[in-house]
């Protein structure tokens, strides 16, 4: 016999919805968030192009404008 152990599985999370911002459990009022405040967090990340989609469009240069 080994004195090895055998490993366990990683937990699997069985339940609602979490929060994409903190993790904490979805409140119906605020979905997708559990808060206000996280809803606000995740607004500021969009605004501040922390979230950006990428494109391969060329960088025009200045004056240009796309067609």
């Amino acid at each position: 016999m080994s004195d090895e152990t055998p490993s366990r599985p990683e937990p699997v999370r069985v339940g609602g919805p979490v929060c994409p911002t903190c993790g904490g459990p979805v409140v119906a009022r605020y979905r997708p968030f559990c808060s206000r405040r996280c809803g606000d967090v995740d607004l500021h990340r969009w605004l501040g192009e922390v979230y950006r989609v990428p494109t391969n469009e060329p960088d025009l240069p200045p004056g240009q404008e796309a067609e």
